[in-house]
C-alpha cells in the first residue's frame, strides 16, 4: 500500500483540520463553520467554489485538461444531537452535539485529496468535490439536487465513503446491489373512550388495542413477506395517559420501517394501515395512520462498483476489500445514485485503539458518545481519492 507523499506529509495539517471540525459540530442546515473552513482551503488551493446548494453545501470544481467527462466525489459535514463523553483535547465544545459519525474526517479525506488534485492535476477532466450538508435526518443529499446539482454541474458518476469501525485499518468493503435500507417513519394514534379505570366497561381502552397491534404487525414480517426478502419493523415509542386511574382517551405508536427494496415497503406500508385500521374497527375505536418515507435504500451501480474494487485492490490487496455485508441503516447518498451510476463504499475505522487519552468508556461505535474518527485513515482515504479520479478518466 502506497500512500501519496505529499498528502502522507501533510498528515499532522490535516488532521488538526479534522480535530478542529470535530470540536465545533454543527446539526443538518447549520454547518456554517464547516463550511467556511472547507471553502477557506478549496480558495487557498486555487479550487473555485460554489456556496449554498442545499442550504450550507460546497461545490469544489477542478479541471484539468480537455476532456469532458466528470466525476463526483462526496464527503458529508454535518454532526449529531448526542452529547459527547469523551474529554480529550478535541471533544465537542457544544453541549449535545457530537461528530459522531465521522464526517468531520470525511470531509478532511477529501480536502486532502482536493488539495494533490489542485496541485498535480494528473488527469483529464473535471472533478466535483461536493461537500454535503444534513446527511443525518436532514436529506442534504435531496436538497443539493433539489437546487440542481446535477443540472448545473454533470457528472458521468458519483462517488462516497463511509469509514466503518470494526473493519481495520487499511481494509474496505464494497459491494454491488443494496448496501443500506430505506428509512421510513410512521405514527398511529389510536382513538379510544376515556374512563374511570375502575370502570373500563364504561370506555375504550386504546392500550390493549395497542398491544394487538404491535404484535400483529410482526405478522407481516414473519407472514406476508417473502422469507428471503429484507424488511424490519420496530415500534419504538408506545405513550398513552397522564394517571393511574385513568383509561387514556388515545394511545400513539411511533417507529420505523427499514427494507431494501419498494415493493416491499409498499407492502409492509399497505398492511400496517390496514391492520392499524380492522384492529381498532374490531374494538370500537378510530386511527389516525400516517406513514412517512425518508432516505430510499442506497443501491449501488455494477459497473462503478467493479471500478471502484478494482482501485481499491491495487492500492491495498484483493484480500482487504471485503464484500459489505448490507446493513439496515440509512444513507441519503442513496438520492445520489437515483440520478447518477456510482458506489457508496467503507473504510475500515479500526477497533478504537487509536483514540487519544480521555475518550469515554463506550465502544468506538458509530453514533456512540464515545466514538472519535481514526486518524490514519486521512492520508489513506485521501489517496484513494486521488487513485479513483486518475483511474477514472484513465479508463475508456
Amino acid at each position: 500500500m502506497h500512500l501519496l507523499d505529499d498528502i502522507t506529509m501533510q498528515a499532522n495539517t490535516l488532521a488538526a483540520v479534522r480535530k478542529d471540525i470535530h470540536s465545533h459540530p454543527e446539526l443538518c442546515f447549520q454547518e456554517f463553520r464547516t463550511a467556511d473552513i472547507v471553502a477557506q482551503k478549496l480558495t487557498e488551493w486555487g479550487i473555485p467554489v460554489d456556496r449554498g446548494m442545499g442550504t450550507t453545501g460546497v461545490v469544489g470544481i477542478i479541471k484539468s485538461g480537455t476532456s469532458t467527462r466528470s466525476i463526483g466525489l462526496r464527503a458529508d459535514m454535518d454532526a449529531l444531537p448526542i452529547q459527547e463523553v469523551n474529554t480529550f483535547a478535541h471533544a465537542s465544545q457544544h453541549a449535545g452535539k457530537m461528530h459522531a459519525c465521522g464526517h468531520d474526517g470525511h470531509t478532511t479525506m477529501l480536502l486532502a485529496a482536493a488539495q494533490h488534485l489542485a496541485k498535480h492535476k494528473n488527469f483529464d477532466g473535471t472533478v466535483y468535490l461536493i461537500f454535503q450538508p444534513a446527511e443525518e435526518g436532514g436529506g442534504g443529499a435531496r436538497e443539493m439536487v433539489k437546487d440542481g446539482l446535477f443540472k448545473k454541474y454533470p457528472m458521468d458518476a458519483v462517488f462516497g465513503i463511509h469509514n466503518w469501525p470494526g473493519l481495520q485499518v487499511g481494509q474496505f468493503a464494497v459491494s454491488p446491489g443494496p448496501v443500506m435500507a430505506s428509512s421510513n417513519e410512521f405514527k398511529i394514534t389510536i382513538c379510544g373512550k376515556g374512563s374511570h379505570a375502575a370502570l373500563p366497561h364504561n370506555g375504550v381502552d386504546p392500550v390493549p388495542i395497542a398491544c394487538q397491534m404491535v404484535q400483529a404487525f410482526q405478522t407481516i414480517i414473519t407472514r406476508n413477506k417473502k422469507p428471503v426478502d429484507a424488511g424490519v419493523i420496530s415500534v419504538t415509542m408506545i405513550h398513552a395517559g397522564q394517571a393511574t386511574n385513568v383509561v387514556a382517551n388515545t394511545c400513539e405508536l411511533q417507529g420505523t420501517v427499514r427494507t431494501f427494496t419498494a415493493d416491499v415497503l409498499d407492502m409492509i406500508e399497505s398492511r400496517m394501515k390496514k391492520i392499524a385500521e380492522h384492529v381498532c374497527a374490531a374494538h370500537d375505536a378510530t386511527v389516525e395512520f400516517s406513514f412517512h418515507r425518508n432516505y430510499p435504500s442506497t443501491i449501488n451501480h455494477e459497473s462503478e462498483t467493479a471500478f471502484t474494487r478494482n482501485v481499491l485492490t491495487q492500492m491495498v490487496g484483493a484480500e482487504n476489500v471485503k464484500q459489505q455485508e448490507p446493513t439496515m441503516g440509512a444513507e441519503d447518498f442513496s438520492y445520489f445514485l437515483q440520478e447518477l451510476p456510482g458506489t457508496y463504499f467503507f473504510i475500515g475505522n479500526g477497533q478504537g485503539a487509536h483514540r487519544e487519552m480521555g475518550h469515554g468508556a463506550g465502544p468506538c461505535t458509530l453514533h456512540n458518545p464515545s466514538y472519535d474518527f481514526n486518524d490514519d485513515l486521512i492520508p489513506l482515504g485521501g489517496t484513494v481519492w486521488v487513485r479513483m479520479v486518475e483511474s477514472f478518466f484513465s479508463k475508456k
